[in-house]
């Protein structure tokens, strides 16, 4: 645009439009901080007045993927929010001058509704919001086969005076019903040969009706249009057009209406017939150009986004189908994928995009491995964890070993039990330099995953610990866990080595450390959880010459141990 004053105008526009659309975002994230609502949209409402004060109305036009004023995109990327509007039939939105943050909330509203979960129209919310600065304009036409636009358009108003006259009457109704009956049609609208969407009486649809009515439209959509249509594209295919454009074109509009309908398995039909038909014509025909097309649009962002906001919230009717889907994406796909991943909130949903997503991480980790170093929210720290673990990536350990310096305790933890799983001597020796850490809880994780990997090492490892002489300044929970980890060795040593603690003789003036040591002891025991150390626990809340504390230590740890062993803290062993 060569005038300033307009470009001025439409990055003004632009404004408007970029705080409204992160509005959104942090609406969508936390929608059940209502009473916030009016903070998130604050900017934009300020966007908004500011446009509004220096340039008066602001006038949107609506587009399939975007707003525009002056033929100017206000959105940096396709959208899918102006398509509601669009699909409605909404062509112009206009914010006039006084518009309040009330109004903006109640349009945002009504923006992030879904219709087809079960929301109303979106005209039909506007209409009823009854916003007094807001204005839209639907989009309007009639057309007749042999007539022009001034003809049908006299017809109409013809329609049109007949029903507002009609509607003057002082009959109760007249708010509800044009009252319109056989013989008035006749009289008035003789040359008139078909009407459309006027209600000739004031009886209601049922709830049944209403539903018997679309399960109806639903099975003639889903039984027999759709695969009448599938059938006539692949003979139109068939027949041997070959204009690329016009294939294209074609199927494009095929993805985006199934998709709609949230029918994977169609379009999985499609992509299964191409292929077969791309083995018989050769990769290098018209087919498999076309096929490799159609995959391509799937793996497209708007494409995806569509499908996270399916998958954002709702159980999905056919999982295996999604999956298919995603899986027939080529790996271009992976960026959009990644931040699909991050929309979704239902877990087990993002289980299975990230099992998916393991998929392409065997061909190529990068982007994996860019998305673990980069991301921001633990969740997604821990998706490609997941996928980089169930990828086998042959550097994995070194990833997790950055993870390991996070500040995020849960992810840390979540992280040590992973590569505990991989039995290597690289993730014993990540496990054990843990054993050092400056967190209790990751310490504590450190010693109790160590056994896995090799029992006579752990049990090296630990009891350099016990026996080290800071380990007199550990906290109580600390050294019993370490205790624990030592017996659950199950290496003889460590049994020995208890066997000798409680066998030692307290002095005058070491009693309450021995009787500490003792209570240790007593844990390292239990931790092994072996019908050896049971009986000798046993042994140990019978012998009267043991301190009542030690007693009582191991009489809860007897049972602790019976309960795992058998089932029952009162079975005997």
């Amino acid at each position: 645009m060569t005038d300033p004053k307009l470009r001025a105008q439409v990055e003004a526009g632009r404004q408007v439009a970029y705080h409204l659309l992160k509005g959104l975002k942090v609406i969508s994230m936390y929608r059940h901080n209502e009473a916030k609502y009016g903070e998130y949209l604050t900017k934009a409402w300020t966007a908004l007045a500011d446009y509004t004060k220096t340039y008066g109305q602001l006038n949107l036009r609506v587009e399939i993927t975007n707003f525009t004023i002056f033929k100017q995109d206000l959105f940096t990327e396709d959208n899918p929010m102006p398509y509601k509007f669009f699909k409605d039939g909404i062509r112009q939105i206009v914010f006039r001058d006084g518009f309040s943050l009330q109004e903006m909330t109640t349009f945002t509203m009504i923006a992030l509704s879904d219709p087809e979960r079960g929301a109303d129209d979106i005209n039909a919310q506007l209409w009823r919001a009854q916003m007094p600065n807001f204005e839209y304009i639907m989009v309007e036409g009639f057309k007749v086969e042999e007539m022009s636009e001034e003809e049908v358009q006299v017809e109409v108003d013809k329609i049109v005076d007949y029903l507002q006259r009609r509607l003057r009457t002082n009959s109760e109704d007249y708010i509800r019903f044009a009252r319109l009956s056989e013989s008035d049609l006749e009289m008035q609208m003789n040359d008139i040969d078909q009407m459309r969407g006027v209600v000739i009486t004031g009886l209601t649809a049922t709830p049944d009706l209403k539903a018997r009515l679309q399960r109806e439209v639903h099975e003639e959509e889903n039984q027999r249009l759709f695969p009448k249509l599938i059938s006539a594209v692949f003979q139109v295919v068939e027949n041997g057009v070959t204009d690329a454009n016009l294939l294209s074109d074609m199927f494009s509009q095929l993805l985006d209406a199934m998709l709609l309908q949230e029918d994977f398995a169609i379009i999985n039909q499609v992509v299964l017939k191409l292929r077969a038909m791309e083995q018989r014509a050769g990769p290098d025909s018209s087919i498999g150009e076309l096929l490799r097309g159609f995959i391509s649009k799937m793996g497209e962002e708007q494409r995806l986004n569509r499908i996270g906001e399916i998958l954002k919230y709702a159980k999905l009717k056919n999982p295996p189908e999604v999956v298919k889907y995603l899986t027939n994406v080529t790996a271009d796909a992976v960026p959009a994928l990644l931040g699909t991943l991050e929309v979704i909130e239902l877990p087990e949903n993002r289980t299975l995009l990230c099992d998916v997503l393991v998929v392409f991480a065997k061909q190529n980790p990068d982007e994996f491995v860019h998305k673990l170093k980069t991301a921001e929210k633990p969740q997604v720290q821990r998706d490609m964890i997941y996928v980089l673990d169930r990828s086998n990536h042959p550097d994995k350990l070194k990833f997790f070993g950055t993870v390991l310096k996070s500040k995020n305790l849960a992810l840390r933890l979540e992280v040590m039990s992973i590569i505990a799983r991989g039995r290597t001597g690289e993730a014993r020796k990540l496990i054990a330099g843990m054993l050092e850490d400056e967190t209790l809880q990751v310490r504590l994780q450190a010693a109790r995953v160590l056994p896995e990997f090799d029992r006579e090492k752990a049990y090296i490892d630990l009891l350099r610990l016990v026996k080290d002489k800071g380990f007199e300044d550990k906290t109580p929970q600390e050294k019993e866990g370490m205790y624990v980890a030592l017996g659950s060795t199950g290496v003889p040593g460590a049994v020995s080595f208890f066997a000798t603690v409680l066998a030692q003789k307290s002095g005058l003036f070491n009693k309450q450390k021995m009787i500490a040591e003792k209570q240790l002891a007593v844990a390292g025991l239990s931790g092994a959880c072996t019908i050896q150390t049971a009986k000798l626990l046993q042994e140990i809340s019978e012998d009267t010459s043991q301190p009542a504390e030690v007693h009582n230590a191991a009489k809860m740890h007897l049972a602790r141990v019976r309960k795992a062993l058998f089932g029952s803290a009162e079975k005997e062993a």
